[in-house]
């Protein structure tokens, strides 16, 4: 990714459930807006900025649409969680099996 912020990057996207998605385009927008003012008004300092958050935008749209036509999965945290405890519970009965024997 040459353009745009770290934080936004595609797969960090991904893991992003779909409220989350719609809270980083309303900042993001809000940034947009503040970046155009500032430009307007003479002040701004980096106009490359304008170009990384226009295309962070496009990346959340992008991601958004592509979830609802189901190319992409939504990120589900409950299994992902319970996944973890059940490996963990293995490794214990593991361990203990191996302190029986």
């Amino acid at each position: 990714m040459a353009i745009g912020t770290k934080e936004l990057a595609i797969t960090e996207l991904d893991s992003y459930e779909n409220e989350r998605l719609a809270e980083e385009l309303k900042k993001a927008k809000a940034e947009l807006f503040n970046l155009r003012f500032q430009s307007a008004t003479g002040q701004l300092e980096s106009h490359g900025r304008v170009r990384q958050v226009k295309r962070d935008i496009a990346r959340i749209y992008t991601v958004l649409r592509e979830r609802e036509l189901g190319i992409r999965v939504t990120p589900v945290a409950a299994p992902a969680k319970a996944a973890k405890a059940t490996k963990k519970t293995e490794q214990a009965d593991a361990a203990a099996d191996t302190k029986e024997a």
